[in-house]
């Protein structure tokens, strides 16, 4: 886990960890990158967003769409379709499902594929629409770097926890048995998750999951946060659900790609329930750390909760 909330908070692990997770062998520095070059190269000028438009609103779409393409579409290929890396790193060894009613298509890929790229990119899209046609209009407090550089790249690396406490809430919320039974169980289907299961949802949880940028309309900030927060949440949720823990390069260098905490998460359905840089399951007693005392403590604090629901 993150140290930052550990108390007292030891400054210099803090420090260490905030470097590593921009690490060049991580994937939130490239998001970054995306989002640098979407904003300079692939978004519509801001004074066209004044008004809605299909042309502009199309453009967010399709660079959307083809970067979701490119970044499932290539994990997949590398990791499933050549096999490249075999089981070396690989959370579960069994293959992705096929011929299984539990998915849409009978095929857990297929499913996959279409609730990204048909529901996850229109939400995305439809929201980032929505929060440049706000920055447009003045509805969202603008700032540009030059205005204030301090704050304009202190709420670049606020962003992940930023999206880490919005997750964590919105998931506890689908865990909810109404909301499950919706929504949430979709997702859930895929107990052996790839690069295509990450922002596989129900639409309803697309909507409130790509909601966390809405918090801009209440901060200083330029269309660029705007693009990082979605493009973070869209992008680390494919590479999170990658299946494999990292990508070799070569004998020594590994890429971070995997997430164990929430492949715990898919694999025992009541834990784990936000990110490994955010306290909530440590502090509400749903932290899973992946040993055999994890898996001894998961079944004594069901056994509990099962006694208490028939008491009650």
């Amino acid at each position: 886990m993150a140290p930052f909330f550990r108390w007292p908070p030891p400054a210099g692990k803090s420090l260490r960890y905030l470097v590593s997770s921009w690490s060049l062998l991580g994937a939130r520095v490239y998001v970054l990158a995306v989002a640098l070059l979407s904003w300079f190269y692939f978004a519509p000028a801001l004074e066209r967003c004044a008004e809605f438009s299909a042309d502009w609103i199309a453009q967010i779409w399709l660079r959307n769409f083809v970067t979701m393409l490119l970044v499932a579409g290539s994990l997949h290929l590398y990791f499933y379709t050549f096999n490249k890396q075999r089981d070396v790193e690989k959370y579960d060894p069994r293959d992705l499902s096929r011929r299984s009613k539990l998915f849409h298509f009978d095929n857990q890929v297929w499913d996959n594929m279409f609730w990204t790229l048909v529901s996850a990119v229109a939400v995305w899209s439809f929201y980032e629409s929505l929060m440049m046609w706000a920055y447009a209009n003045g509805l969202a407090p603008t700032m540009t770097f030059s205005d204030n550089p301090a704050w304009f790249v202190l709420l670049l690396f606020l962003i992940p926890f930023w999206t880490g406490f919005h997750f964590y809430w919105q998931h506890r919320m689908f865990h909810l048995p109404a909301l499950y039974k919706l929504a949430h169980n979709w997702h859930h289907k895929n107990t052996n998750v790839g690069p295509w299961s990450g922002a596989a949802m129900h639409p309803v949880e697309h909507a409130v999951w790509f909601s966390a940028v809405f918090v801009l309309l209440l901060l200083p900030s330029h269309p660029l946060h705007a693009l990082f927060i979605m493009q973070l949440q869209a992008i680390t949720a494919v590479t999170s659900h990658c299946g494999y823990e990292n990508l070799l390069l070569g004998k020594k260098l590994k890429f971070r790609l995997g997430d164990f905490f929430h492949q715990l998460h898919h694999r025992f359905y009541d834990c784990n329930y936000g990110t490994f840089e955010t306290p909530w399951d440590q502090w509400f007693d749903t932290y899973h750390d992946g040993s055999p005392q994890g898996d001894a403590w998961m079944k004594q604090r069901r056994r509990q909760l099962t006694q208490t629901k028939s008491i009650g």
